[in-house]
């Protein structure tokens, strides 16, 4: 399978470099930027196509979400984004179902301000006395956030404690609240926190209570590349770059 892939990589970026150069407009939302960052310019130098990139969440009220660029006309060749709002276009009719890619798994992590104690996360008891400790705590307006104000909480059995002092950051990384010591933890998707300067990443939270994050692609019906973006799909998703993804706190899909 895995040499199928390869080999499909390989005639998808060989029919791609051979055609005109285009310009590939991508959305992509947070927890793929970070890999994204590193793979897109490894893609483009291979075909020569450029990358015109739009950043935004995958779900939400915010202007930028992919869905509401989308609702907007805006234009656009592919589409990264938690697997689930992607499923939710595919059945709208605006990506094409062929088209889906999976690409990741991402994991919630914790950071605190840079050069503070690191509080034990090892297991759930450990969580929640931490959680409950806390001063302060904020999360994000995307998948990871979502489920821990509606969920982790409750299972936690610390939903009412946390009320008063957890807060759902919107548009901007959680990290950065807590670098300027807003915020005495933060909870956010590992790739996410990773990139934040001025924090110090403390662990992944407990798998037992984790929720695991799908990353997919797809291309919107009516692209204007439908080639290159299929290109560059397969690029994403290829053996080849799993390191990359790896490296930057994501979790390679077992195929």
């Amino acid at each position: 399978m895995k040499k199928l892939l390869n080999l499909t990589a390989l005639a998808l970026l060989a029919f791609s470099a051979l055609a005109h150069a285009e310009e590939v407009r991508v959305m992509t939302s947070g927890g793929f930027t970070a890999a994204y960052k590193i793979l897109g310019p490894k893609f483009a130098a291979a075909t020569g196509n450029t990358l015109d990139t739009q950043l935004g969440p995958s779900m939400g009220k915010a202007p930028e979400a992919i869905p509401n660029r989308l609702a907007r006309g805006e234009h656009a060749d592919v589409v990264i984004m938690v697997g689930y709002a992607l499923d939710e276009l595919i059945k709208q009719g605006k990506v094409d179902p062929a088209s889906r890619v999976e690409l990741a798994d991402s994991r919630i992590g914790l950071v605190v301000r840079e050069g503070t104690p690191k509080p034990d996360i090892s297991n759930v008891e450990a969580l929640k006395k931490t959680l409950l400790d806390a001063q302060s705590v904020a999360y994000s307006d995307s998948a990871s956030g979502v489920y821990i104000e509606q969920q982790l909480f409750k299972k936690l059995g610390i939903e009412d404690q946390l009320k008063p002092k957890a807060k759902m950051i919107a548009k901007i990384p959680v990290g950065s609240v807590v670098a300027t010591g807003d915020y005495q933890l933060g909870f956010q998707q590992v790739s996410e926190l990773l990139p934040v300067p001025g924090v110090s990443f403390v662990s992944k939270i407990p798998e037992s209570v984790q929720s695991v994050t799908r990353f997919a692609a797809g291309i919107p019906v009516g692209a204007q590349h439908p080639a290159e973006a299929k290109a560059l799909l397969a690029y994403l998703a290829a053996p080849a770059a799993q390191a990359d993804v790896q490296a930057t706190g994501l979790d390679s899909v077992k195929r």
